[in-house]
């Protein structure tokens, strides 16, 4: 017999607004583990991966243009 698989559908307003949260490392408890029980990781991680890539080319345009 197979186990059901359990489908996590959190929508990418969520997904978004979890990983922000974690970057400024401020969580309830409560909102947490709302996240690990809706929220898909590879979700997670291609979100965070992208804010992560957007938040360095921002530091690199603001240097760029103080020092410009």
């Amino acid at each position: 017999m197979s186990t059901p698989v359990d489908p996590r559908k959190g929508s990418f307003l969520g997904t978004v607004r979890a990983v922000l949260w974690g970057f400024l490392g401020v969580r309830r408890n409560a909102d947490y583990q709302d996240d690990i029980a809706k929220l898909n990781p590879l979700h997670l991680i291609a979100v965070g991966l992208g804010m992560a890539f957007l938040f360095v080319l921002g530091l690199i345009l603001l240097v760029n243009w103080v020092a410009g």
